[in-house]
């Protein structure tokens, strides 16, 4: 296939006329875009504000603190209950009542109490003093045992009418459970209970309503063993991120030498890795086969917060290992029909390393959209923390009996003496949820439609800061016409402060546009995952061509907007016509964006790939436990996997960071070239300002005049 655009489509507008004056980068340029640089201000004072007032109404303590029925938290310093961490429940078995599932609230009195119950006792059956003294903590305050009779305590709900040995789970006290030989289920050493009323308990009730009781704290005590794992782990995955950061360096510098051999080393490895992740799950696969249990299929397990789980059946390694598979037939099919084309994108690499030789201060810039993009994340994490947090208690009516006041809200304070308490002898007013019935919590789902919309805005303004920067760097490198004596000097710093005072708008214009596809795309999410129990196999049908359509509508806008910002960093125009240029730019040399472009781009991606399956494959083996020579110095965990996800995320966007600056420059210096074929055609009056090399690999004519530089 002939690279030579031969009959460019006059529809997509006129071919670059020459211009003499045309140096590169014009200096002298305009704002752009100015109302929708106003409009993102505004937002961004708006988002502050929102900020202020989640932070001024908000309360953190909810997510990380249980709270008694009274909706006090249990072991906040500075308050009575400082010494009281662990939360009581008084009747452990109510928490099997489908009101758990409706208002996620067990319908009994809950205590904060200094450590929890290791014996079994029961109220009307107390002997000695001890037993009562020790009896007494799991009662409310002021009730005194010896004065007021078994009964009366129970009538008025002042004490529990047992205890049983309990440990602390979640910062609760939850019933010790345990098995013995045939799968019997124990509390302590017990299997039945005197419920204190006369009745046996058997331990397997118990464990169901222990279970129910911890439906909602399920997923806080899967974010607090991870929690954990990390404060045993950071340093570990720190030094795993900065070999990340090393290995990407060292490739990022042998590419500006050995390109071509990096590039077939890197094609080489990647195969041999992925091959290695297959032949690992296939001997995973195998060692399972007589493991009692490995055969259960994923869809019988469920779902398991305890993602180790999934690990122990074969199904899921066959998983593992028929995408590897499809993964690795996939490289291997490219790479055949790609050969030529690949070694045409190996030269145009190098190219790109001789240009980041010259701008070494564009390797380093990823490190600013990183520290930018962190603000970002973590002004929109904390405050949608915040916002969560930040409603009032509600309290809500309990009963075990029938009652017309069943779950409608209450006053603690008054209920006694309401027409509830009087209809109702067996209810109670228990705090149920955080909620609120301002005007700010009528609007606090709005809010954090906001929080999520400006987070998706801001994230995608600092990748197109990012963006246009390297793209004004690296085209002042290829405009240049004496290499590199006329390079300007810090072009990074003096294309960033270009793209800052003139370009603000535009790149807040594109920023935006993508943004309202991407808050739409988690729209779609939401409802597809409500959706999910429906039986409406249309609507289904119909909302997953709606994301599929959306996210092909994504990666359009992505690239055009990419191309959009090197030309605005190129003519300083505004984001409409620069998106319009380069993209009938782009469409009259179709063919050579095809099979040169998106080649090397899959190159650079097998670059990515590679440190990831390297960072990958060594952190899985020392945090397992596996390298014995280390695995003394390998932190106990509760989920190893942890911090193997934590790395292989964390590597992949150090590489992407680091490879993203090469992905940026080819595609600046083959706009760049594409726009120097036009005006230029390499004779003494129209000299291309191409090297050498890129005029030997891409710049083909019949008969073509050597270049003068």
């Amino acid at each position: 296939m002939d690279l030579e655009e031969k009959n460019p489509d006059p529809k997509y507008g006129e071919s670059r006329k020459f211009d003499p004056n045309f140096k590169g980068p014009i200096h002298n340029r305009g704002c752009t875009d100015i109302l929708c640089c106003i409009l993102f201000i505004i937002a961004l004072f708006g988002y502050f504000a929102v900020g202020i007032l989640a932070w001024s109404q908000g309360d953190p303590r909810k997510v990380i603190y249980p709270t008694d029925s009274r909706g006090q938290f249990c072991g906040q310093a500075g308050t009575p209950l400082e010494k009281k961490p662990f939360l009581f429940y008084f009747n452990i078995l109510k928490c099997a009542s489908p009101l758990v599932l409706l208002d996620f609230q067990c319908p009994t009195t809950q205590l904060c109490v200094e450590r929890c119950p290791d014996r079994h006792l029961t109220l009307l059956r107390l002997g000695s003093q001890a037993d009562r003294d020790y009896y007494q903590q799991y009662c409310k305050d002021g009730v005194n045992l010896s004065t007021k009779s078994a009964p009366d305590i129970l009538k008025d709900k002042l004490c529990p009418a047992m205890i049983i040995p309990s440990k602390a789970f979640t910062r609760r006290c939850l019933p010790a459970l345990g098995t013995m030989k045939g799968g019997v289920v124990v509390v302590g050493n017990e299997t039945t209970f005197d419920d204190g009323g006369g009745h046996t308990v058997n331990a397997t009730d118990i464990l169901a309503a222990s279970k129910k009781s911890n439906i909602v704290m399920e997923a806080r005590q899967v974010a607090m063993r991870i929690f954990e794992d990390y404060t045993q782990s950071w340093h570990w995955i720190l030094l795993g991120l900065v070999i990340a950061m090393v290995v990407s360096l060292i490739f990022i510098f042998l590419l500006r030498f050995l390109a071509g051999f990096m590039v077939w080393v890197i094609i080489v490895l990647v195969i041999l890795v992925v091959g290695y992740g297959i032949f690992h799950c296939y001997m995973e696969y195998d060692s399972l086969k007589s493991r009692p249990g490995s055969n259960v299929t994923i869809r019988d397990l469920g779902l398991q917060l305890d993602f180790s789980v999934y690990l122990q059946i074969r199904q899921t390694w066959l998983a593992f290992m028929i995408i590897l598979a499809i993964l690795e037939v996939i490289i291997i099919l490219l790479l055949i029909f790609l050969r030529k084309r690949i070694l045409i994108a190996i030269a145009l690499i190098k190219e790109a390393s001789r240009t980041i030789q010259h701008v070494m201060s564009s390797l380093f810039y990823p490190l600013l959209t990183f520290a930018l993009l962190a603000v970002v994340i973590a002004y929109w994490a904390v405050t949608a923390v915040f916002l969560s947090t930040s409603n009032d208690q509600v309290y809500k009516v309990f009963n075990t009996s029938a009652c017309a006041y069943a779950r409608e809200t209450c006053d603690p304070k008054t209920f006694n003496t309401s027409n509830a308490s009087a209809q109702c002898p067996d209810a109670e007013c228990l705090f149920a949820f955080y909620g609120g019935e301002t005007l700010y919590h009528k609007y606090l789902i709005l809010l954090q439609f906001y929080n999520v919309f400006l987070f998706f805005w801001c994230a995608n303004f600092v990748t197109a800061l990012g963006q246009v920067t390297l793209a004004g760097a690296f085209a002042s490198y290829y405009w240049a016409f004496k290499k590199p004596d006329d390079i300007p000097p810090n072009p990074i710093f003096s294309s960033l402060g270009r793209a800052l005072r003139y370009h603000t708008g535009s790149l807040a214009f594109g920023s935006l546009i993508l943004s309202i596809v991407q808050v739409i795309k988690v729209l779609l999410e939401y409802m597809d995952h409500k959706l999910k129990a429906a039986q409406n196999k249309f609507a289904k049908f119909l909302l997953s061509c709606m994301k599929c359509c959306f996210w092909c509508l994504e990666k359009c806008i992505k690239f055009l907007n990419r191309n959009a910002y090197i030309m605005i960093a190129i003519y300083g125009k505004n984001f409409c016509t620069s998106a319009r240029d380069a993209f009938f730019l782009i469409m009259r040399n179709i063919v050579r964006v095809a099979v040169l472009d998106k080649v090397t781009d899959f190159l650079l991606f097998l670059g990515k790939l590679l440190i990831v399956g390297i960072v990958g494959i060594f952190s899985f083996f020392f945090f397992s436990g596996r390298i014995k020579a280390v695995e003394s110095a390998a932190p106990s965990l509760n989920y190893y996997w942890v911090p193997i996800l934590t790395l292989v995320v964390g590597s992949y966007l150090i590489a992407h960071g680091f490879f993203s600056v090469y992905a940026m420059c080819v595609d600046t210096l083959f706009l760049c070239f594409l726009e120097d074929s036009e005006r230029n055609d390499g004779s003494s009056g129209r000299p291309v300002f191409m090297s050498q090399n890129l005029r030997d690999l891409l710049y083909k004519s019949k008969k073509e005049p050597t270049p003068a530089n």
